[in-house]
């Protein structure tokens, strides 16, 4: 657990790999019951239907955002590695030859292959107790702050998002940072280099 003044950032790891009696996969799930996200129902629905599954398969870690003050959920975002293609088209000499350090190129298609970190989830609690206390943008910057750490640890260079062609959530993803790196259907992928 990892925490700043307003929150603690928990690996739901904690929970279910606990000996303490306090903890374990029913206290988790009673934690993660009082997650609602009217605004997007995929996202409450992999949170109390899939991130436990996931985090026991090891194919995605999810980091629940606890207030300091109270011990409210505000918010998560899951963390997962995925193969990430990106052309080669809408970057520049000089971030072609960083993205170079680190990914295949397909000369063929003119195009990078690397494996990406990817934040799989990202989700703000609108349940009465935790809504407005956290922002989507302090979310994102929590989740890109977890993974300055598993890069220093692991290794790895590059964190994506894919998104919704919505152009509100697209906005949102660049005012985080993220530059688009591709644009074809169904989503638009994000693309953040850590060079």
């Amino acid at each position: 657990m990892r925490a700043n003044s307003n929150y603690a950032v928990v690996n739901i790891r904690q929970y279910l790999n606990s000996d303490n009696p306090i903890l374990g996969e029913d206290t988790l799930k009673k934690v993660l019951s009082e997650f609602s996200c009217p605004l997007n129902s995929d996202v409450e629905r992999f949170l109390k239907e899939q991130a436990i599954e996931s985090a026991k398969k090891q194919q995605a870690v999810t980091y629940l955002l606890i207030s300091m003050e109270d011990g409210a959920l505000l918010g998560y975002f899951s963390i997962t590695v995925k193969p990430f293609v990106v052309s080669a088209e809408p970057f520049s000499n000089t971030m072609r030859r960083k993205l170079a350090r680190f990914s295949d190129i397909n000369q063929e298609e003119q195009s990078y292959n690397m494996a990406a970190y990817l934040i799989a989830q990202l989700g703000r609690n609108f349940d009465e107790k935790a809504a407005g206390r956290i922002t989507g943008e302090e979310i994102t910057a929590l989740a890109i702050e977890q993974l300055k750490h598993i890069q220093y640890e692991i290794g790895g260079s590059v964190s994506f998002v894919e998104a919704d062609n919505k152009e509100k959530l697209l906005a949102f993803y660049e005012r985080c940072g993220y530059k688009r790196a591709t644009e074809y259907p169904p989503e638009n992928d994000f693309l953040k280099p850590k060079v």
